[in-house]
C-alpha cells in the first residue's frame, strides 16, 4: 500500500485519549476536529516546575534523490521507545505546501512509521503557516502604507529589507516591481517574495518561548534603513499588536498521533537549507515536560539541520541534547559513491565504502558538539547483508554503533534495537554538549568556523560589499548572534554536485541578512534560493480529489 493508503486505513484514537495518555486533561486542549488539537499555552505554563525529560536529535547524512527517511525514523524511534516501556513524545516540524506540491513530498513520515491524520498534516493542518504568512505580509503592507502616507520615518525605499512571503514554490515572485499604476497605488519599487518557511516571522515563531517573547522579538525586526543608513525597526511601523493577534492561536503547539497511537507534537517548520530547520522551542519544551524522552528532528543533513539545532536553537532556548541519531541508507551512500539512481538496486560494496565518507564526516561533526551518536540504517528490501555489514564496519571503526532498522515496514517493532541503544546512550550520561563557537566570536570568524570545521572548506570568500555588511552588523551590536548558513543540502560544499566528503573547496558568501528578531545572521552561499521553484513535473500534477471526496496522488 502507498503511504496515504496506510494512513487512511489506520485506527486513530480520539485526540483527547492520546492526550490523556501523557496526562493532558481535556480542558487543556483546543480541538481541531476529533484527531487534532492544540495544547493551551496556559496549561503548558503550569508545567514549568516539572523536571525535563531527555532530548534526542534525529539527523541524517547529506540527502540524495534515493531518500534517507529522517522523519520516518523519528516516528519509528518514538514508537519503539514507547513499545519498550518508555514514555516518549516525538516533536516534528510542520510540512510546507511548497515541497508537497513540488518534488520533495510531505513531512509526515512513511510506511508504518507515520504521523496521522497525514492528509491534514500535509495540507493546511491547523493553519499555522497561513497565520505566519499573514503576519509577515501585514508588516509588509504597513511598511508600504507608511511610505505612502508621508514617510515620517524617512525610509529609503531602496533600502527596504522586508520581502513578502507565500507558502508555495513560485520562482516568478523572486524579484518583482510593486506599486505600479499611479499615485494611488503607492511608490514604485523593487521587491520580491520568499517562501514562508524562510520568513523571519517563522524563525521568531519557532524560537520564542511564549507570546510575550514572540512580541518582544517582533519589535526588534529590522525592516528597512533610512538614507543615512539608520535602521528602522518593526516596532516603529506600529503593527506588532496586530501581528501578535494573527499569531495568538498558532503559537499553541499541535498534538496528533502516530499510527501506533503514540503522541506527536508538530509545530513550526523552517527549512534547514534556507533557515534554521527546527520545530518550535515551545513544542520541544512542552515535550520535555510531558515525557521522559523527546525525539526531535532537524532538517536535511547534519551539516545543516543539526548544526543549526546545536548552534542556534539549543543556544537560544538553553537546551542540552542527550544523544543524536544519524539516519543513513545503503542507497543514499551508494549515490555518494557515484552510483547512478538507476543502478542502486545492484550490490556495490566498493561504491558504498566510498560513499560512507559522507556518513563518517557527519559522525565526526556531531561528536564535535559533545553529543553521543548512533547510526540508524534505514533498510530497503534491495539492501544486501554485505552492504549492511560494510556500514557497520565503517561506523565501528569510528567508535559508533550502526543499527539496522525496518520501521518503514514494521513500525515500532522494526527499530526496537535502536531504541535500546538510544536509551543506553542517554542514560549513560555521556553527553557533554557545547556549541561550536562562542557568542563573542566575530561574525566573520563564526562563518569561517562552520565552513572550515564542519564543511572542511579551505576558506570563505566574499566581495567587499558583503564584508562591509558583516562589519556593519558587528559594529551595530549584533556580533553576538549565531550564524544561519543557507546553502545546498546536497553537499558539504556549496556545489550540489560534489558528493561524499569533499575537501579543499571555498565557500562563497553571496548575501547576508540580519534577522534581529530571530537573533541570528543569515548567510546565503552559492546558488541557494530563498524562494524555490517547481520542477519540470511538479507533484501537484498528480494530486486530485476523487468522487468520494478522498485525496489521491498525494504520496
Amino acid at each position: 500500500m502507498s503511504d496515504i493508503e496506510i494512513a487512511r486505513n489506520s485506527k486513530m484514537k480520539a485526540i483527547i485519549d492520546v492526550a490523556a495518555g501523557i496526562g493532558i486533561p481535556e480542558s487543556a486542549l483546543i480541538p481541531y476536529g476529533k484527531t487534532k488539537a492544540k495544547i493551551a499555552p496556559e496549561y503548558l505554563a503550569s508545567l514549568k516546575d516539572r523536571p525535563d525529560g531527555k532530548l534526542i536529535l534525529v539527523t541524517a547524512i547529506s540527502p540524495t534523490p534515493a531518500g534517507e527517511g529522517k522523519t520516518t525514523t523519528s516516528v519509528g524511534l518514538n514508537d519503539s521507545l514507547n513499545k519498550i516501556g518508555k514514555k516518549s513524545i516525538v516533536c516534528l516540524r510542520e510540512p510546507s505546501l511548497g515541497p508537497c506540491f513540488g518534488m520533495k513530498g510531505g513531512a509526515a513520515g512513511g510506511g508504518y512509521a507515520q504521523v496521522v491524520p497525514m492528509e491534514d498534516i500535509n495540507l493546511h493542518f491547523t493553519g499555522d503557516f497561513h497565520a505566519i504568512g499573514a503576519a509577515h505580509n501585514l508588516l509588509s503592507a504597513l511598511l508600504d502604507n507608511h511610505i505612502h502616507w508621508g514617510n515620517s520615518l524617512e525610509i529609503d525605499a531602496r533600502r527596504i529589507q522586508w520581502k513578502r512571503v507565500i507558502d508555495m514554490n513560485d520562482r516568478a515572485l523572486r524579484s518583482i516591481n510593486c506599486g505600479l499604476g499611479g499615485p494611488g497605488n503607492g511608490f514604485p519599487r523593487e521587491d520580491g517574495y520568499d517562501i514562508t518557511v524562510a520568513s523571519e516571522i517563522m524563525a521568531i515563531f519557532c524560537l520564542a518561548n511564549d507570546l510575550e517573547d514572540l512580541k518582544a522579538r517582533l519589535n526588534k525586526i529590522v525592516v528597512a534603513y533610512t538614507r543615512d543608513n539608520q535602521p528602522i525597526l518593526a516596532s516603529e511601523i506600529q503593527g506588532i499588536g496586530a501581528m501578535a493577534v494573527l499569531l495568538k492561536d498558532a503559537i499553541a503547539p499541535n498534538l496528533v498521533q502516530t499510527l501506533e497511537n503514540n503522541p506527536a507534537i508538530i509545530h513550526g517548520g523552517p527549512f534547514a537549507n534556507i533557515a534554521h530547520g527546527c520545530n518550535s522551542v515551545i513544542a520541544t519544551k512542552a515535550g520535555l515536560k510531558l515525557a521522559d524522552y523527546v525525539v526531535t528532528e532537524a532538517g536535511f543533513g547534519a551539516d545543516l539541520g543539526a548544526e543549526k539545532f546545536f548552534n542556534i536553537k539549543c543556544r537560544s532556548a538553553n537546551l542540552s541534547p542527550d544523544a543524536a541519531v544519524i539516519v543513513a541508507t545503503v542507497r543514499a551512500l551508494k549515490m555518494h559513491g557515484h552510483v547512478s539512481k538507476d543502478d542502486l538496486g545492484q550490490e556495490n560494496v566498493e561504491a558504498l565504502h566510498e560513499g560512507c565518507s559522507n556518513l563518517v564526516r557527519h559522525i565526526e561533526n556531531v561528536k564535535s558538539f559533545g553529543v553521543p551518536v548512533v547510526v540508524a540504517i534505514n533498510r530497503f528490501t534491495t539492501d544486501t547483508d554485505a552492504e549492511i555489514a560494510m556500514i557497520k564496519q565503517v561506523t565501528e571503526s569510528n567508535g559508533v554503533k550502526a543499527i539496522e532498522c525496518t520501521h518503514w515496514a514494521d513500525g515500532g517493532a522494526g527499530s526496537e534495537a535502536l531504541a535500546h541503544e538510544v536509551v543506553a546512550l542517554v542514560d549513560g550520561g555521556h553527553a557533554n554538549f557545547a556549541p561550536l563557537y562562542a557568542d563573542d566570536m566575530p561574525i566573520w570568524d563564526k562563518i569561517k568556523t562552520v565552513a572550515t570545521r564542519l564543511y572542511r572548506a579551505d576558506d570563505i570568500i566574499a566581495d567587499q560589499k558583503i564584508r562591509d555588511q558583516i562589519n556593519g552588523f558587528q559594529e551595530a551590536g549584533y556580533g553576538h548572534f549565531p550564524v544561519c548558513i543557507a546553502k545546498t543540502q546536497y553537499s558539504f560544499s556549496t556545489d550540489m554536485n560534489l558528493k561524499g566528503a569533499p575537501n579543499n573547496h571555498m565557500v562563497a558568501i553571496r548575501e547576508v541578512r540580519l534577522s534581529a528578531g530571530a537573533g541570528f545572521i543569515v548567510v546565503v552561499c552559492g546558488d541557494i534560493m530563498t524562494m524555490p521553484g517547481l520542477p519540470r513535473v511538479p507533484a501537484a500534477n498528480n494530486i486530485d480529489i476523487d468522487e468520494n471526496g478522498e485525496v489521491v496522488g498525494l504520496f
